[in-house]
């Protein structure tokens, strides 16, 4: 079997968040905003890069992880697909967007679809973390839950320590969820794959925040089915939050 799953459950004991009544006009309401942060380092190959970008393409169309979009309060969210390496490689491959149906689904898609997939050297889980926090702060929308959502494939390896950027992240009130994956191939650069340990220094380092999870992947191939379950696990959250009506 080419890939299995483990999801662990991370909780946290964080004090509900009282916001005020009024929606500021220049922001528009929606369910979450969903940070999709894809490792491209060095040690994703071409073959890997390929499986990792077009599992994203089949998960944001499934009807299912639609459905899960549309059984929000408001039945909406805000996505945006970032690629990133090391601490000087974020690439936003596609902007904030407005999820809510299955036309706005196949939008995204297919501006995911016909957008090259970058390629650096380093891996930098911080500089992300800290990317991914400034654009939750710094869009167009307003949620009453912020998820930074984060596969890669090895440990943080440049910038600061991931549990400062993780912590820090936490403090404004986002969850962080992790998608480690653990591919058998070997590295482009010639080093073996990634230790069984990736699952644990996810949890140990990276996620984070209220309900955060992560779901550990066997091998790029299974990336695409376990990705799907992911979504629609974060994208349902927990039913009954207040609206935030402003940004930090």
């Amino acid at each position: 079997m080419l890939g299995t799953a483990l999801g662990l459950l991370l909780s946290t004991s964080l004090c509900p968040i009282t916001y005020a009544t009024e929606l500021s006009p220049e922001l528009s309401p929606v369910d979450l905003e969903l940070v999709l942060a894809v490792d491209v380092s060095h040690s994703v190959d071409e073959y890997e890069a390929n499986l990792q970008r077009s599992g994203y393409i089949e998960a944001l169309k499934d009807p299912d992880v639609i459905d899960s979009i549309r059984s929000g309060p408001l039945g909406r969210i805000a996505v945006t697909y970032i690629e990133w390496a090391g601490e000087d490689h974020q690439i936003k491959v596609v902007e904030w967007s407005l999820l809510d149906s299955r036309q706005s689904a196949e939008l995204f898609e297919k501006k995911l679809t016909q957008r090259p997939i970058s390629s650096a050297p380093s891996t930098s889980i911080s500089k992300m973390i800290d990317v991914a926090s400034f654009e939750i702060n710094h869009n167009d929308f307003i949620a009453p839950r912020s998820v930074i959502d984060i596969s890669g494939d090895g440990p943080n390896s440049d910038g600061r320590h991931v549990q400062l950027a993780r912590n820090d992240a936490i403090n404004q009130g986002i969850t962080i969820n992790g998608l480690p994956v653990l591919s058998f191939r070997p590295n482009p650069d010639g080093l073996g794959a990634p230790s069984a340990w990736l699952g644990a220094y996810y949890l140990k380092n990276v996620i984070g925040g209220e309900n955060a999870f992560l779901i550990e992947v066997l091998g790029f191939e299974a990336f695409s089915d376990i990705l799907k379950e992911k979504l629609k696990r974060e994208i349902k959250g927990t039913s009954e939050i207040a609206l935030k009506t402003s940004k930090p």
